[in-house]
């Protein structure tokens, strides 16, 4: 795997399932208990001690080029983006968005995803919505309470629209709306979003302006200044950044979700409240 380029975060899980597969195995009577015992012995690879690729570290998006971006992506997923930088969540969670897991009722709106990265752990994930994230997300609310806020079937059609709009053609010529599309398309918009369609749906907006600037640039005869390709996991870096430069570490922990091993309630409630004041300011 090593020499295969693989980084040791990938080579370490795959080890793990080994792990547990032989795990399960002794449970089934089906290998003695000594080769698991075996094989709990043989540790992970560890950063810097290792030959293998060390990945590139994930940093913090610029404002300046998350920007830049939104003009180019469509108007379902550039709301996806601006409400994740605005409350840290994980990509996965601005996905998972329905009207029935947003308490609306307090100041501070309260998201609890149906499922999160934590759960299997027993955590809760309490994600809090301040005033700018609540009019990003406000529209999206008006749909049945178990509809997922974000849907590519609902940005196709209004991307659709926007082209309607734009098109200079007379209805009496040409195609009609609807006419030219494929009776039996190999993929269909689904409900949601996942984590991999939305990072595309970025990227490709990043091709796009770059596309853009550099014929731009060699209109002018100029160098092109090119976005870098960014994926929505940096925008939680992002926020974490700026909460922790303006409200301190604790702050960014809480309001990222962050929790620490054996936390009591009474420390759950307080970094609640703490992440309320965050938002309540920011957000």
């Amino acid at each position: 795997m090593i020499d295969g380029g693989l980084a040791p975060g990938v080579i370490n899980r795959r080890v793990f399932r080994v792990k547990r597969v032989f795990k399960w195995a002794v449970a089934e009577e089906l290998v003695p208990p000594s080769v698991h015992h075996g094989l709990m012995a043989v540790t992970g690879l560890r950063r810097g001690r290792t030959s293998a690729r060390e990945p590139e570290r994930v940093e913090a998006v610029g404002e300046n080029v998350v920007q830049a971006t939104l003009s180019h992506l469509p108007e379902v997923v550039a709301d996806m983006v601006r409400l994740q930088r605005l409350c840290g969540c994980r990509p996965a969670e601005v996905c998972l968005i329905r009207p029935c897991d947003v308490d609306t009722s307090g100041e501070v709106w309260v998201y609890r995803p149906e499922s999160h990265k934590t759960e299997h752990h027993g955590r809760e994930r309490i994600i809090c919505v301040g005033p700018k994230g609540q009019d990003v997300l406000r529209p999206y609310l008006l749909r049945p309470a178990e509809s997922y806020c974000f849907s590519p079937s609902e940005s196709e059609r209004k991307r659709l629209a926007v082209l309607h709009e734009q098109r200079k053609t007379p209805l009496s010529c040409g195609n009609r709306p609807g006419t030219n599309r494929k009776r039996r398309p190999k993929r269909k918009a689904g409900e949601r979003y996942d984590t991999n369609s939305y990072r595309s749906a970025i990227h490709r907006a990043v091709d796009l302006a770059n596309r853009m600037r550099t014929k731009q640039a060699a209109e002018d005869g100029t160098e092109p200044d090119l976005l870098p390709r960014w994926s929505p996991n940096r925008l939680r870096h992002s926020a974490a950044t700026d909460i922790r430069k303006r409200f301190g570490l604790e702050a960014a922990q809480v309001t990222l979700g962050h929790a620490q091993a054996d936390v009591t309630q009474v420390y759950a409630e307080r970094d609640l409240s703490l992440a309320v004041e965050v938002m309540r300011k920011i957000g």
